[in-house]
């Protein structure tokens, strides 16, 4: 029969099945330790000692722990795992728990400190520097349906923005890709919901409560002054917020108001093709490799962040875009004002992550110090810019959010220490000046030390003992300590010393004296530090208050800083100002893939840029060519540009004129998904009917060898007739790269088709890529010379060549595709035939001994070399 458990561990059970799945952080002084199947968990994954503590139903009890003081990178390190995690702090001292003891009659020497679960720690809901990442955003988005549409509510609770949308159902996985949630929370019943989710209770995804929510946490009486939110943007909404009460428990994140978001603004893209596109991430994953790495010149991690958002949803409105380009123009004309003010930028603090934490209750002084120092800043800049001439109308706005701030900046500029620690429990950071009793508190404490000090010199003189100390430590507070061989002097009767510890060298004292004075420091500095938090919450509450215009500026900055990066960053590639056009025309003159262009620059070698001009007579190239050749890049890379334009930016080539686009859809390369079933072909056919069934007039569409995963019938019968399709019934502007020649005769049929290949050359054997883009169909697509060039045995190439001699014999003759290979012989038969034979040039350039070549010798080898070239 198994003993009951211990209070302790009982306690500890009560909180983990409070915890449910995450991983219960069980502070025990100082660490949190684990226990049981969280320990074995945590102890994988930070790769920290498992032990065992005890029993529990007559087995050891599991074990590991993190110690408080450094929990941060230990909790990082489990999110990045996809843990989450409950923490459990002790909510009173063990003399509090001594005290209620008493008071319930309970054993005083059994008191359990009470701890409760303060936070839930999740992938979603980080507001500490050292969690989050500090140039990308950090999104929560909860989802829901409602009468047939999906509501979608994210936000980033390190800033406090929030969005709210709503979508078809069929539109949810595309708008979660673009939002890039780190969690996604859903209704516990929703048979719908996305893959990866946490679930909650149905009703807190109630439209009536989610209203209300937002209602009570802005203190307004009805959302008509944020936007008109529809049901299921409401009911979204309040999952969000009572998800966001479960983990704070019932401390809520700086939430501003939400912002209604129209998807007809935004250039729509689904989860293909921003992975297709490399967008925020490359395919391996990693920042390395992707556009975002390639253009972001962001002096701060908000502009940097800010950037991403940019490019995860570029405009769709001609307007908004161009007032976007303007201010980028403008700070590309002005060098000297560019420079100073990136310099300004690089100085300025995260303030909106700075005032999330604040807002949260876990700020620290440090960050009302980059409140304080961000917000001055800010000023200044704004001042920068405010001098500058020809302002354009996006600046003109922004710049009032800079400023507006000198009260609050007073004030924390009074209160504060110029550097605050990160620390409030010790202390210290609350200026000298700014509370006349807490400096009187401050001199009693220093008046106090000095009077110990006097003491120590007095207690010398008194007993002759030069080697008496005052000391002080956390246990036994102030003593006097005296070698042991004077013990027994200080230990006499009528000596005014009381005896306390003994050592093996040493013998440790107290005396009214210093009793008196070690109360007066204690009590001194405890009503110092009880001032200084005092006031620390007083500076809080302001900084609270004046939540919303301080976000403003945050944004503001941000938006400043990824125009000046989109300056910086066109003046190092010398790109172009693009034109932005309301028709369907697109027109890119030697255009360049930025990514591509950068790696090419690291290792001293140049892109080679193309032209690309689509219009309503022209609005289909079929591009072929060799693999290699570049066709990929060129279909990439003008969806890039596109992007790039309609995001703001300046754009990689030296003249753009872009047709607004409004859904961008890219299906180029080839992978599986066989969590879900799929075959390579399987998603290849998939994101295709995506684009057959979604894509329209002003859409721009690249495809890149549709129909390659399956025979070569039926992939030559798919890739004809999604060119047809796309020509005749979706008739968006689209670049079709592929290798199948008999597609050329689409040109007799379709008007709007033009053809195109990538240029190459094939001598002596060897490919020779030239990457530049030619009108008229490609003649052949030197399949086997790439082979040779990636470094396939040269006796398969040969086999290769003869299969396909004879295939292209057998189809000039029957017509049939395979005909001709009977007769083939076996493939080690093959090999055993006479080897290639050998280049003559090179057999003759062997041979020479260049050094020993006289004048005339030299020009003789020339004219033979030519002869065996064939040329003349």
């Amino acid at each position: 029969m198994s003993s009951a458990p211990t209070p302790m561990m009982a306690q500890y059970l009560a909180l983990k099945k409070e915890a449910g799945e995450c991983l219960l952080f069980y502070r025990m002084g100082d660490f949190f330790e684990l226990f049981f199947e969280d320990a074995r968990r945590a102890a994988a994954v930070l790769d920290i000692a498992l032990t065992t503590r005890g029993e529990h139903g007559g087995e050891p009890v599991p074990m590991c722990g993190v110690p408080v003081h450094s929990a941060e990178g230990y909790l990082a390190r489990l999110i990045r795992a996809g843990c989450r995690v409950a923490i459990a702090e002790q909510v009173e001292t063990p003399d509090e728990a001594k005290a209620r003891a008493k008071r319930e009659g309970t054993p005083v020497s059994k008191a359990l400190v009470k701890r409760d679960i303060v936070r839930f720690v999740t992938a979603g809901t980080l507001t500490e520097e050292a969690l989050l990442e500090p140039r990308r955003a950090n999104m929560l988005a909860a989802v829901c349906e409602v009468r047939g549409v999906c509501g979608i509510a994210a936000c980033d609770i390190s800033t406090g923005r929030m969005e709210l949308e709503e979508c078809d159902p069929l539109a949810l996985n595309a708008a979660l890709a673009r939002i890039g949630a780190s969690e996604v929370v859903a209704p516990e019943d929703w048979g719908s919901a996305p893959a990866e989710h946490v679930t909650r209770p149905a009703a807190d995804f109630a439209s009536e409560k989610g209203e209300s929510r937002l209602k009570a946490l802005h203190q307004v009486a009805t959302l008509d002054g944020f936007g008109q939110f529809s049901r299921a943007m409401l009911a979204a909404a309040g999952g969000l917020v009572a998800y966001l009460d479960h983990a704070g428990r019932g401390q809520l994140p700086l939430l501003l108001p939400p912002v209604a978001r129209e998807s007809g603004g935004h250039l729509a893209m689904d989860e293909a093709t921003r992975t297709s596109l490399e967008i925020l991430a490359s395919q391996s994953g990693g920042r390395e490799g992707s556009l975002i790495a390639a253009i972001d010149r962001c002096s701060t991690g908000a502009g940097a962040r800010l950037l991403a958002d940019d490019l995860a949803a570029p405009l769709a409105e001609a307007a908004a875009i161009n007032a976007r380009l303007a201010l980028v123009g403008w700070l590309h004309r002005d060098p000297l004002l560019r420079g100073d003010l990136r310099e300004a930028l690089r100085a300025l603090p995260d303030i909106g992550r700075a005032l999330g934490r604040v807002v949260a209750g876990r700020g620290s002084p440090r960050d009302l110090g980059q409140i304080r120092d961000g917000l001055d800043r800010a000023r200044q800049i704004g001042e920068l810019l405010a001098g500058a001439p020809d302002s354009p109308a996006l600046l003109t706005s922004l710049l009032p959010s800079l400023g507006g701030h000198a009260e609050l900046v007073d004030l924390l500029a009074r209160a504060l220490v110029p550097s605050p620690p990160t620390e409030r429990q010790s202390g210290g950071y609350i200026a000298s000046g700014y509370d006349a009793s807490l400096d009187e508190l401050r001199d009693i404490s220093g008046n106090a030390r000095r009077a110990i000090a006097a003491l120590e010199t007095r207690y010398r003189s008194e007993t002759g003992i030069s080697a008496l100390k005052i000391k002080h430590n956390g246990v036994l507070g102030y003593f006097i300590e005296v070698p042991a061989r004077h013990g027994d002097a200080l230990m006499a009767q009528g000596s005014g010393f009381t005896h306390r510890q003994t050592m093996a060298g040493a013998v440790r004292f107290n005396s009214v004296s210093l009793h008196e004075e070690a109360t007066r420091i204690a009590e001194a500095g405890g009503r110092a530090l009880a001032a200084e938090e005092a006031h620390f919450e007083e500076l809080v509450e302001a900084v609270a208050t004046s939540a919303e215009p301080i976000a403003a500026t945050a944004a503001a900055l941000a938006r400043i800083d990824v125009a000046a990066s989109h300056a910086t960053r066109a003046v190092e590639g010398e790109w172009c100002l693009p034109q932005i056009a309301e028709g369907t025309d697109l027109a890119i003159e030697a255009g360049r893939h930025p990514v591509v262009e950068q790696a090419l620059e690291r290792a001293g070698e140049r892109f080679v840029a193309n032209d690309c001009t689509l219009s309503a007579a022209d609005r289909l190239w079929l591009v072929g060519g060799p693999n290699m050749g570049g066709k990929s890049t060129f279909l990439r890379q003008n969806a890039l540009i596109v992007l790039l334009a309609q995001a703001g930016s300046f754009v990689p080539a030296k003249a753009a004129r872009i047709g607004l686009v409004d859904r961008l859809f890219s299906r180029v390369g080839a992978a599986d998904n066989l969590a879900r079933g799929r075959s390579t072909f399987m998603v290849e056919m998939v994101e295709t009917a995506a684009i057959l069934s979604q894509a329209g007039e002003r859409s721009f569409v690249i495809l890149d060898e549709v129909g390659r995963g399956t025979s070569t019938y039926d992939g030559l019968a798919l890739a004809w007739a999604v060119a047809e399709a796309i020509h005749e019934t979706n008739r968006s502007r689209c670049l079709f790269a592929t290798h199948y020649h008999e597609m050329a005769r689409l040109a007799e049929s379709c008007p709007a088709l033009s053809l195109h290949h990538v240029r190459a050359r094939e001598w002596k054997g060897d490919l020779v890529l030239l990457h530049e883009l030619a009108e008229g169909a490609a003649d052949r697509s030197y399949g086997l010379a790439v082979a040779k060039l990636a470094g396939v045995p040269a006796p398969v190439v040969k086999r290769a060549r003869d299969v396909l001699a004879r295939l292209e014999k057998g189809r000039d003759e029957t017509g049939g595709l395979a005909a001709g290979l009977g007769e083939l012989p076996l493939f080690a038969a093959s090999m055993a035939q006479e080897e290639e034979a050998p280049d003559p040039i090179r057999a003759l350039l062997d041979e020479v001994d260049v050094d020993a070549l006289s004048p005339r010798e030299a020009l003789d080898l020339l004219y033979r070399l030519k002869q065996e070239a064939g040329t003349s």
